[in-house]
């Protein structure tokens, strides 16, 4: 038997397809995982209110590591357990640099309660047009208004640019796994938002088709939800398993014990990560996770 206790894994591109789908191998697969004992954690960037869907899909009822390491959530109860949020003083700075580097950027922010989704969880400037479904009727206001009242586990910047809607009305935005067609440009602002944010915030990006960064409280990642998450169970990290496909994932993959990347993953993933398992859309996870843990 594997000496891995835990399987960490990151979801959209990696184990769900870019219609948010998971497939009844993947699935059985997972309950499999945690049937072995093993523990089960998706560690992913989508925010608390992704996340139901998730467990519809997976009928899992476990944790999920959210807001690429901002939120622990008991996905069973949506009781969160641990939150890091920003302070707001802190996060109308953040804002200021970035719209100096790059004016036209809009911005939005997802927030979390105390032990509990909040009650407006999501919020924009009017010009900030989202790429994924959102409530129906987010707050709109600038920036330094919709970062009043706290909570806040993420801001969200993006560049405007012009794009087609999924064709498929079940999709959670841009796919990541096709061509990356705007990845030079997100890659590109995000060298520069690390570079003028580096003591202010954690700033990186999940979708290489996107013009999207994402930026939490300083010092957090995947890799240290993980890893305090684990700690408190007594696992270290070569006892870690841990896949995924873009950059948001680096942290995780570099701390995990074993890491893999699918092969649809960004080439920056796939330069730092040297183990492949299959791409999302041939269940590359699930077979990879039958073959190490002999399931």
């Amino acid at each position: 038997m594997s000496d891995f206790a835990l399987v960490a894994t990151d979801l959209d591109g990696t184990l769900i397809d870019p219609q948010g789908r998971i497939s009844d191998f993947t699935r059985e697969t997972l309950r499999a995982v945690e049937e072995s004992g093993r523990l089960l954690v998706f560690v992913t960037g989508r925010p608390p209110r992704w996340m139901a869907p998730i467990v519809e899909e997976t009928g899992h009822r476990g944790i999920a590591i959210c807001a690429n390491g901002a939120v622990v959530m008991d996905l069973h109860t949506e009781h969160i357990d641990v939150a890091h949020v920003m302070d707001e003083h802190e996060a109308l700075e953040i804002t200021r640099r970035i719209r100096a580097l790059l004016p036209t950027v809009g911005f939005a922010v997802e927030r979390v309660g105390v032990n509990r989704r909040a009650d407006v969880e999501f919020g924009r400037e009017p010009h900030y047009i989202p790429r994924w479904p959102t409530p129906d009727k987010p707050p709109l206001a600038p920036i330094d208004e919709l970062v009043i009242g706290g909570g806040l586990i993420k801001i969200l910047a993006r560049v405007p640019q012009e794009f087609e809607p999924p064709s498929d009305p079940h999709a959670l935005g841009p796919d990541p796994t096709r061509g990356f067609d705007a990845s030079p440009l997100v890659d590109e602002f995000l060298a520069s938002a690390q570079e003028v944010l580096a003591d202010l915030a954690t700033v990186t990006h999940s979708n290489p088709n996107d013009t999207l960064l994402e930026i939490s409280a300083p010092g957090i990642t995947k890799a240290t939800a993980l890893a305090d998450f684990a700690a408190e169970r007594g696992i270290s990290a070569d006892q870690v398993i841990a896949f995924g496909d873009q950059p948001n994932d680096l942290p995780m993959l570099a701390w995990a014990g074993r890491a893999i990347a699918v092969e649809n993953a960004h080439p920056a993933v796939l330069g730092a990560v040297a183990e492949r398992a299959g791409s999302v859309h041939a269940d590359g996870v699930a077979h990879a996770l039958r073959a190490i843990l002999n399931l």
